[in-house]
């Protein structure tokens, strides 16, 4: 008999259980702030309906959320009813209760914070697609979530005329942000906004279909589009995720005015892996720095600073203050940048107007709608003096013979590769020791507290990666089983890391025009430049591999996918791969910039500015690599070639985890030295395994040629003691002639003390012994200033000791 009640219950539990995860929410049912009743959840279990607390003053908000994700992201919570809506924020101890009059929302007093109205509600329920609804008898929609959304939408979710989306203000302050998305007039806009008042200031992006827009449609498969009143659609974005089954999804106009389209691996919420979150697959406008130019507001980022926007998906926005300036408010920089020193004064004769005030030169930077006097057919010197002279003016431009002033506050700043002038920014001139350091020194003070915090809190997170790595070790070899046994196509469609494209030889040799145009060649294969067939015409950059070994093709789907799993604004991103017959290709993001060799060893040096933004770059790329991505990645080839700029002259590392395709053995010597000649390190010529540590070997290399703008080898210097970099390098550092490094560098001879930081660091990195080498932890650390770095051994003192 026992069996047989055992089966009874089973079955019991089987009818029993989803009729209770499906079943309706009856009137009279309510919600409090905390307690067991705090939500409803959704059959699925995917959705939530309830509070959400949202600081530490026990504030809560009526929202919509993802109750799977690691960080329960919101995708609605509840505003007003007014003309502009407004946030309802509210207590500890509010309760939501369900009527047939709709929903009412109560502080703890009793008084109505907000509602939702309706006549006939019989019931409600938490859908499956992220809707909450108010349902009559004849089960018809009253009311949805849906209708009044926040600032995301969510796939079979439309916008029609009349709802919008409301950026947030920051990411952790709900509030109405800066920034709408509506359909206004039969056209998709985004416009700019005043805070707090809503005041509309201008449109930055618009499908421009004046009279004949109908609605803004994100589907089941992820397409998001725009529907005109003929049918004709119009897509917004062009990733096509295919089934909701695998991803959750959403679009969300962000606090940086940008829509982006995010998605996330459902298994992976399951597993409640921590170090898996969004990733962007789409965005609109493609570079929103050069999207918002408007007379009125300040732009993108706040007066006085300027916005760099690095092409790469999952980056947002970077709003910078400029030398000798620092955010009003570092937690809310859409406030702006105010100058660190005192204003120059109208009373100064001109003599000491000039003495006291000095021009300092920024590259790439713009502040366009500034301009409050211009002349013509003046040399630079009187160009700086009219500026010098000038209590009003704070940045002055000279180009081919016209000079244009500039006054405070300045708006829509922004820093690009397009920007093709010199801006010299005033500054008080200083001549004490302290005020030689390099002039974001003030800035670098206030930011030193967050890198203090930062590393506590690394610290702490420290322990629960470790917990991580130890349940990757356990099961690691079970899922890898699993994923080898899948056929390349199932694996392109359903797995858990980014939706990598399967292209077709085909679709390839289209797409480069039969392979002709050649924009690099190494030891893993030939690059060539491609435009893809896609609404809006991508190029992109094709690498024909040619070194796959036969024992390895089995395997290479299946390190495709850990490749697209790498995601970081300092890395190149993989977009899809073919893997047709014996043609092996990888499709990456096109870099237009090409590599960082044509621009460190031009005749033109870059700014000491964009050299360090190189620099910090790579490292954070490598640092990513080596400790931050779920599986280490040894590069192994680490140089200028392998280092991309895109369209934003951001450094981007490239050819990451081939070595695995290519049969190379990250751990031993015995399949043959991985490298090129002047950045290998020493450990590749002997019996001693190859760890991580030959990539900082390499990135200290290259950190010397970004900070002197030479190769690491030149053959034709006159001075043979200057021939090896490494070599002199090291000899100015231990005879205190630095200066002699950047000589000619203005920019750089400016910033000593970094130049200083920063070649310190390289010594460390090209330590001969490997276990001396810092990690690129330790490293980044030591390059943003945010721990000591001691004096470097001397290599020559470990090269004796062998002896």
């Amino acid at each position: 008999m026992k069996p047989f009640f055992t089966l009874l219950i089973l079955l019991l539990m089987f009818i029993i259980a989803p009729s209770k995860a499906q079943r309706n929410i009856t009137l009279g049912s309510f919600l409090t702030t905390q307690g067991v009743n705090t939500s409803w959840i959704s059959p699925s279990g995917d959705f939530a309906f309830g509070f959400q607390l949202i600081d530490a003053n026990n504030s809560y908000l009526l929202a919509v959320w993802f109750d799977k994700t690691v960080d329960k992201t919101l995708a609605w919570y509840a505003k007003t009813n007014t003309q502009i809506p407004e946030l309802v924020v509210v207590p500890s101890g509010s309760r939501l209760q369900l009527s047939s009059n709709g929903l009412s929302l109560l502080d703890p007093g009793g008084h109505e914070l907000w509602n939702a109205q309706v006549t006939g509600a019989a019931y409600a329920n938490m859908l499956d697609t992220g809707n909450f609804v108010l349902a009559g008898k004849d089960g018809s929609t009253k009311w949805g979530t849906f209708d009044s959304p926040a600032d995301t939408i969510l796939p079979t979710q439309g916008l029609v005329t009349g709802v919008q989306l409301y950026s947030r203000l920051t990411h952790t302050d709900y509030s109405n942000g800066r920034f709408i998305l509506q359909v206004k007039d039969g056209s998709l806009e985004f416009d700019l906004v005043a805070v707090p008042s809503g005041n509309q200031y201008a449109t930055y992006w618009s499908t421009k279909t004046d009279g004949n827009g109908s609605q803004l449609l994100f589907n089941a498969t992820g397409r998001v589009y725009f529907t005109l009143k003929d049918r004709t659609e119009i897509n917004i974005t062009s990733a096509i995720m295919g089934s909701m089954v695998d991803y959750y999804q959403r679009a969300t106009l962000d606090p940086d005015g940008v829509f982006r389209q995010y998605v996330y691996p459902k298994k992976e919420a399951v597993r409640g892996w921590n170090n898996i979150g969004w990733t962007t697959v789409d965005l609109v406008p493609r570079n929103i720095c050069e999207s918002i130019t408007s007379q009125d507001g300040s732009g993108v980022c706040g007066f006085n600073s300027f916005c760099a926007f690095n092409w790469n998906l999952n980056e947002t926005v970077d709003c910078r203050c400029p030398p000798r300036y620092s955010f009003i408010d570092q937690a809310q920089k859409y406030k702006g940048c105010k100058a660190d020193f005192q204003p120059q004064s109208c009373d100064l004769d001109e003599e000491t107007m000039i003495d006291q005030f000095d021009l300092i030169p920024m590259n790439g930077v713009d502040w366009p709608l500034a301009d409050y006097e211009a002349f013509t057919s003046v040399g630079m010197d009187d160009c700086k003096k009219l500026c010098l002279t000038d209590c009003f003016c704070a940045v002055v431009v000279f180009n081919n013979g016209n000079c244009w002033k500039k006054k405070l506050p300045m708006s829509n700043g922004r820093m690009d590769s397009s920007v093709d002038r010199t801006l010299y920014l005033k500054v008080p001139k200083n001549n004490n020791s302290q005020s030689q350091l390099n002039s974001n020194s003030i800035k670098w003070k206030k930011e030193k507290k967050y890198w203090i915090l930062g590393s506590s809190l690394l610290l702490g997170s420290f322990f629960l990666v470790c917990i991580l790595l130890i349940s990757l070790i356990v099961f690691g070899n079970y899922f890898a089983t699993e994923s080898k046994k899948t056929d390349l196509s199932k694996q392109s469609s359903s797995t858990g890391g980014l939706p990598l494209k399967s292209f077709t030889y085909e679709e390839l040799r289209e797409a480069t025009g039969g392979f002709c145009e050649e924009i690099g060649r190494g030891g893993s294969g030939v690059v060539y430049k491609g435009q893809l067939q896609d609404q809006v015409g991508t190029h992109v950059a094709v690498k024909k591999i040619d070194r796959v070994l036969p024992d390895i093709e089995k395997e290479f789907a299946v390190e495709i996918q850990t490749i697209g799993w790498t995601f970081h604004k300092n890395l190149v991103r993989l977009l899809g791969f073919c893997n047709e017959g014996n043609e092996r290709l990888l499709v990456y993001e096109f870099m237009p910039n090409g590599s960082l060799t044509g621009f460190l060893f031009d005749t033109i040096w870059p700014s000491w500015y964009l050299r360090v933004q190189f620099a910090l770059g790579v490292a954070r790329g490598l640092l990513y690599l080596h400790e931050e991505c779920s599986t280490q990645i040894i590069h192994c080839d680490i140089k200028p070639q392998n280092i991309l700029l895109d369209a934003n002259l951001t450094a981007k590392i490239s050819d990451f985890g081939l070595a695995k395709l290519l049969q190379m053995d990250q751990t031993q010597t015995n399949t043959g030295i991985r490298g090129t000649r002047g950045y290998v390190a020493p450990e590749w010529f002997k019996n001693i395994a190859i760890t991580a540590k030959v990539d900082v070997y390499s990135f200290g290399v290259i950190l010397l040629e970004i900070v002197c703008c030479r190769r690491n080898v030149e053959k034709d210097v006159t001075n043979d003691d200057r021939a090896i970099l490494t070599d002199w390098a090291n000899d100015c550092y231990r005879s205190g002639r630095i200066d002699l490094l950047v000589e000619g560098d203005q920019e750089a001879s400016f910033d000593i003390k970094r130049v200083e930081r920063f070649l310190a660091v390289a010594l460390w990195c090209i330590q001969e012994d490997p276990a001396m080498r810092p990690t690129m932890h330790k490293v980044t650390q030591m390059l943003d200033g945010a721990v000591e770095i001691a004096m470097p051994p001397d290599p020559a003192s470990y090269i004796s000791s062998l002896q």
